[in-house]
C-alpha cells in the first residue's frame, strides 16, 4: 500500500499538470460562442503569424472587419483571448468596471519589471491614484501653455540642424525622419519634464538614452509572445529575482530587454540625483537651470517634499517615473509626428495646404504662433486629428477579467451557431485586447470612408453616430489616448509637442517620397521601417521651401 501512494501522487501531479498546460484543448469557454480567425498552430494559435506579427497589424483591423465587434482568439497552448471593439464594451472595461478589468491577473506585470512602479505599469488602484495625483499638475493644460517656449526653441534646433545639413544648391536630401522625430520628442520632454538637456542636434546620432529608448518596444516585441508567456514568473518571485532572472536568461531577446531596462533605470537614477542636489541649492540655482524648475521632475520633488508621508513617492516610483515618462512620451510621439510627415509627402496637396495655412499664422515673418492661436488653426487640428485615428500609436491594450462579470455590447454581435446576443458573460482569468484602432476606424461610426486618411472628415459635423456611441475615449471621439483613469495623461502635452514641430517643420521644408516602400511595424508602439527591414526608421527627401 505504502508503495502505491509516492506513484499515485507522481501521477496525480502528472495529470494535474498536463490539464494545466493542456486543459484549454478539451474544456469549454464561454466566449467559444463568438466568432474568430481559425488558429494558425495547434501550439501558439493565431499569435505567431497574425497577433505578434511585426508585419500583422493590418491583421487586427481585417479580423475587426470580418468578425465583427467581439472576437475570440486562440493564444499559446489553446487560452481563448477576447478583442472587442465595440463603444458600450469599452466604456464598461475602461470606466465603469475598472475594478475588474485591469492590466494584469499577477501580482505585478513585466511593465513592472523593466521600467519599475511607474504610472503606466502599476493596477493597484490606491498607488495609482497617489501618483496621479502628483503627476497631473504637470500635465494641466495651464502648465502645457507654459512650455510652448521650450517646445520651440527644441524645434528651432531641429530646423537649423536640418537645414545646416541640406546642399547649398538647395537640392533635396534624404533623411531618417524618425530619428530626428525621436530626438526631437526626447529633448523636449527632457526640458519640459525633467530640465534636462540629452541632445544639442550637432551630431548625426542621438543620446544612448535616446537609443535605448527607441529600441525598447522593438527588443519587447522580439521577446516570444511579446513577453506575456513570462508573466506567471511574477506570481512565484519578487521583481528584483525577475529581473535576475531575466539576466541570465538562455534566450538572447531577453536579456537584451533587461539590458535596456537596466541602462534606463541607471540613467533615470542619475537625473534623479542631479535634480535633488539642485533643489537643495535653492530656488536661485533653479533658476539657471533648464526649465526653471518648472520641469515636471522638479515639480514632482518639491511636492513630494511637502506631501504628507502617505502621499509620498518613493525613491524607486520617482525613479520609474523618469523612464516611463520618456518612454510613454518619445516613442508615440515620435513615431505619429513620423507618421504624419510621411502621410503629408504621400499627399502633397494637403502639404501644401497646411503650410498656407501656417505661414499665414506667422504672419509672413515666421514668427511663433501663440499658443492660442496654434491651437484655433483648424486644418493643422485637423490633420492631427485624422492621423491619429486612422493610424493610432497605441493600436491596442490587454485587460485581465478579475472576476465573473458581464459584458454589454452597443450592437448585437451574431455568434457562430446563427444566433444574436447584446451581451457577453465573462468568466475570472479572462484575458482581452482592447481594439483602439477598430474602434476609431468603424465605419458604423465613421462611415463607408473610415479607413480613407480625410482631414475634411473634422472640417464638418461628425456622424450622428458617432456622436450617439459615448466612445470612453479623453480625446476627439478617439481610443488613441485610451479612457478613464487610465488614459493618457500627457496627451495634451503630446497635441502642442506634435502641432508645434510641425509648424516650425512645414513653414521651412517640403517632404517628398522616396519611392522606396515604407512598413508600419507592430511593436507595441507602432513604427515605421524601410523596405524589408526591421529597423525603426523612415527616410524621406527633404529641401527647403521655394528651392
Amino acid at each position: 500500500m505504502s508503495s502505491m501512494l509516492p506513484a499515485a501522487t507522481a501521477c496525480a501531479a502528472g495529470l494535474y499538470l498536463l490539464f494545466k498546460f493542456f486543459g484549454n484543448y478539451v474544456k469549454r469557454s464561454s466566449l467559444d460562442i463568438l466568432p474568430g480567425p481559425p488558429p494558425d498552430s495547434w501550439l501558439t494559435g493565431n499569435v505567431t503569424f497574425s497577433l505578434f506579427n511585426k508585419r500583422g497589424l493590418e491583421s487586427w483591423t481585417q479580423y475587426a472587419e470580418t468578425y465583427g465587434r467581439a472576437i475570440v482568439f486562440r493564444f499559446i497552448l489553446g487560452q481563448r483571448v477576447l478583442a472587442v471593439h465595440d463603444a458600450k464594451a469599452l466604456q464598461t472595461m475602461m470606466i465603469k468596471d475598472t475594478h475588474i478589468w485591469q492590466k494584469s491577473d499577477t501580482p505585478t506585470t513585466l511593465f513592472d519589471v523593466f521600467l519599475g512602479p511607474g504610472v503606466l505599469s502599476i493596477d493597484n488602484g490606491e498607488r495609482h491614484r497617489r501618483q496621479k495625483k502628483l503627476l497631473n499638475p504637470v500635465f494641466s493644460a495651464a502648465h502645457v501653455r507654459d512650455m510652448t517656449g521650450i517646445f520651440y526653441g527644441v524645434s528651432h534646433k531641429l530646423r537649423d540642424a536640418i537645414k545646416s545639413r541640406l546642399p547649398s544648391t538647395g537640392a533635396t536630401r534624404e533623411f531618417d525622419i524618425n530619428d530626428w522625430m525621436g530626438r526631437t520628442t526626447l529633448e523636449m520632454l527632457g526640458q519640459a519634464g525633467l530640465g534636462y538637456s540629452f541632445d544639442d542636434f550637432t551630431d548625426n546620432s542621438m543620446d544612448a538614452f535616446a537609443d535605448a529608448v527607441k529600441s525598447f518596444f522593438p527588443s519587447l516585441a522580439a521577446v516570444p509572445g511579446g513577453g506575456f508567456p513570462f508573466n506567471f514568473l511574477t506570481d512565484y518571485f519578487s521583481v528584483p529575482n525577475v529581473r535576475r532572472v531575466f539576466r541570465l536568461f538562455p534566450l538572447g531577446s531577453v536579456r537584451e530587454i533587461q539590458r535596456i531596462s537596466d541602462f534606463m533605470a541607471a540613467r533615470s537614477t542619475d537625473i534623479i540625483r542631479e535634480k535633488r542636489v539642485a533643489l537643495e541649492k535653492g530656488d536661485v540655482e533653479m533658476k539657471h537651470r533648464i526649465g526653471e524648475g518648472k520641469d515636471l521632475m522638479s515639480i514632482c520633488l518639491k511636492a513630494n517634499m511637502t506631501a504628507a508621508e502617505n502621499e509620498r513617492l518613493t525613491d524607486e516610483e520617482l525613479i520609474a517615473q523618469v523612464s516611463t515618462f520618456i518612454l510613454a512620451g518619445m516613442d508615440t510621439t515620435s513615431n505619429a509626428l513620423s507618421r504624419t510627415l510621411h502621410l503629408l509627402a504621400t499627399h502633397p496637396d494637403a502639404q501644401d495646404r497646411l503650410r498656407a495655412e501656417i505661414v499665414e499664422a506667422q504672419g509672413g515673418d515666421g514668427s511663433d504662433i501663440t499658443y492660442d492661436d496654434l491651437l484655433k488653426l483648424p486644418f493643422l487640428d485637423a490633420v492631427c486629428r485624422e492621423t491619429l485615428r486612422l493610424y493610432a500609436p497605441v493600436p491596442f491594450l490587454n485587460r485581465f477579467a478579475l472576476e465573473d462579470t458581464i459584458l454589454p455590447l452597443s450592437k448585437p454581435v451574431r455568434t457562430r451557431d446563427g444566433k444574436e446576443i447584446s451581451e457577453l458573460a465573462i468568466s475570472k482569468g479572462t484575458f482581452a485586447f482592447v481594439n483602439f484602432q477598430a474602434c476609431n476606424v468603424d465605419s458604423d461610426l465613421w462611415g463607408p470612408d473610415a479607413r480613407e486618411w480625410k482631414p475634411e472628415r473634422w472640417l464638418a459635423p461628425l456622424p450622428t453616430a458617432l456622436e450617439e456611441a459615448r466612445i470612453p475615449g479623453v480625446y476627439a471621439h478617439l481610443m488613441t489616448f485610451s479612457g478613464g483613469s487610465r488614459s493618457c495623461i500627457g496627451f495634451k502635452f503630446s497635441q502642442v509637442e506634435m502641432k508645434i514641430v510641425l509648424g516650425v517643420l512645414l513653414s521651412s521644408f517640403a517632404f517628398e517620397l522616396t519611392g522606396e516602400s515604407v512598413s508600419w511595424l507592430n511593436s507595441v508602439v507602432v513604427h515605421p521601417a524601410m523596405g524589408d527591414s526591421l529597423k525603426p526608421e523612415l527616410r524621406l527627401k527633404v529641401k527647403l521651401v521655394g528651392a
